[in-house]
């Protein structure tokens, strides 16, 4: 896998991303009924550390945050968190209320 340093922030990450919006729990309100389990992610998340991937992408609405949950013990079960450079998104609205959504001053 080739690597390339992330604009000037001095991170090294692989030219390839694994996108994790199709992980989480289908069973969930507001998770998509195509998102694969825990179960059925693990062999795309080894792969992915196994050919040199460590530039991750989620985001806290990704299958209503069970995406950002399998993700997490993703990282600890195949890889190091120190390995990884996880990417994720702040303005998705997660529920309504005061901290629903990110930004602050959006609400």
């Amino acid at each position: 896998m080739k690597h390339t340093r992330l604009g000037t922030t001095g991170l090294k990450v692989s030219r390839l991303a694994l996108g994790c919006m199709s992980y989480g729990d289908p069973t969930v309100p507001g998770a998509h009924p195509w998102a694969l389990t825990e179960d059925k992610a693990a062999p795309f998340v080894r792969q992915a550390v196994e050919l040199g991937i460590t530039f991750w992408d989620t985001a806290n609405v990704y299958q209503a945050g069970t995406s950002e949950e399998i993700v997490g013990r993703a990282i600890t079960e195949y890889s190091r968190r120190e390995d990884i450079v996880l990417a994720t998104k702040v303005r998705g609205r997660m529920h309504d209320g005061p901290g629903g959504e990110g930004l602050c001053g959006r609400n």
